[in-house]
């Protein structure tokens, strides 16, 4: 079944129809031919609610859509919504080097990856949020991944995000789990 998956970010339209055919293998996730809406919601629901909201009214079919990013403790949980243009721009590695440089000398590194996962039809709506404790390294670790993920060690892991396997990282991330719920709800409404 053919469902929007509202980004134009490739690399994540693959990772996330990978996670929800391991619940729903007939899934296929399509790219929104759609201009991305104005991200200005207060919470990761919101934001999720408004890229999917807009892939539905694009193209008339289920629309599934996600806002993520990770929340820091000592810094208030910034990045937070933010977490994408933290630096000012789209650019991963200053984003988590800002993270980094405000979190010098502090011994506090608690984080969690959050992720909320949205669909729209003509049923309604429906957000699924899920989180990923961990704590922010003091450098970065890593090849694998994107984002933050080189600097965020999953709580019980003695590595990053960015050092796990791609199988790992989705059987236990934010977006692995969310996904995994909303495939669920998906399969329930449309498998009969």
């Amino acid at each position: 079944m053919d469902i929007v998956f509202a980004t134009h970010n490739a690399h994540k339209r693959g990772e996330v129809e990978a996670i929800m055919r391991e619940v729903w293998p007939e899934i296929h996730l399509v790219e929104p031919t759609g201009e991305a809406p104005d991200e200005d919601g207060h919470s990761f629901g919101a934001n999720a609610l408004i890229k999917a909201r807009a892939g539905f009214a694009d193209m008339s079919i289920p629309s599934i859509a996600d806002d993520s990013g990770i929340c820091v403790a000592a810094l208030g949980g910034e990045p937070g919504i933010d977490s994408a243009h933290y630096s000012g721009e789209r650019d991963d590695v200053k984003n988590l080097e800002l993270v980094l440089a405000k979190l010098e000398g502090e011994s506090r590194r608690e984080a969690e990856f959050v992720c909320a996962a949205a669909m729209v039809d003509e049923q309604g709506e429906e957000v699924v949020e899920r989180r990923w404790p961990g704590s922010i390294t003091h450098e970065p670790f890593g090849e694998g991944g994107f984002g933050y993920d080189p600097i965020f060690q999953p709580d019980g892991y003695e590595v990053t995000a960015a050092e796990l396997s791609a199988e790992e990282k989705n059987t236990i991330s934010h977006r692995g789990q969310a996904f995994r719920a909303l495939a669920a709800l998906l399969k329930t409404r449309y498998s009969q």
